[in-house]
């Protein structure tokens, strides 16, 4: 029996939508600090996110390009995980991993097969990769903003790396992302399961956890 898939659901802003990932079955969750992203939530918010879901889901905060100070003020609340999701150099990710000492969570962006030899250099310095679409070039933030890439490029990365498969997933496409890519640390979401940006939807979020537990 192959093990379960991991899913987590990112950018969530509520305790209500919180509960409800938690219900469907999400095995991670993710809050956005970034003030550009609509899914952006205050340290304050942060805080009460991530005491509802310790105990009964992994947490993890998305960064962009952070400072020490902001990367001190997440770590101080306790995450599970701080995921990075901007341009950060290999050096300074293992940085910041000292510095927080929580687990790291890097995410690469993918439109070609450099892209894909590049993932060797954070082997050593984050715990996750987290493999995503590369934003179109004049995008004014990180991240797949709801499109997949070209799932064969893959087929060049080492079997061994330890990476979650994210960009551009929905309800209707992650059954196939899974059987196609197999990804070894499951799948991640966010405008996926939204009906606007920023606005995460119950029944598209059990959608999404329902198919991706049956590909696995």
């Amino acid at each position: 029996m192959a093990d379960p898939v991991i899913v987590k659901i990112c950018g969530i802003k509520s305790l209500d939508l919180l509960d409800a990932a938690i219900e469907a079955g999400a095995d991670m969750v993710g809050f956005v600090h970034f003030m550009r992203s609509p899914r952006h939530v205050s340290i304050e918010e942060l805080g009460g996110l991530i005491s509802a879901a310790r105990g009964r889901v992994e947490s993890c905060v998305l960064l962009v390009n952070p400072d020490n100070s902001c990367v001190a003020e997440v770590a101080a609340l306790g995450p599970d995980w701080i995921q990075l999701h901007g341009p950060e150099t290999p050096h300074r990710v293992e940085a910041i991993r000292a510095e927080a000492g929580t687990q790291i969570m890097k995410a690469l962006p993918i439109g070609s097969a450099d892209d894909v030899a590049h993932v060797a250099a954070f082997l050593d310095v984050a715990d996750r990769i987290l493999l995503d679409a590369k934003p179109p070039k004049n995008a004014d933030r990180p991240g797949g903003l709801g499109e997949t890439f070209d799932w064969s490029l893959l087929g060049g990365l080492d079997p061994s790396v330890p990476f979650m498969l994210s960009g551009g997933l929905t309800p209707d496409n992650v059954a196939e992302a899974i059987r196609t890519v197999r990804p070894p640390f499951g799948v991640d979401v966010s405008s996926g399961v939204e009906t606007a940006p920023g606005v995460k939807n119950k029944k598209l979020i059990e959608a999404f956890i329902r198919n991706a537990k049956a590909a696995g």
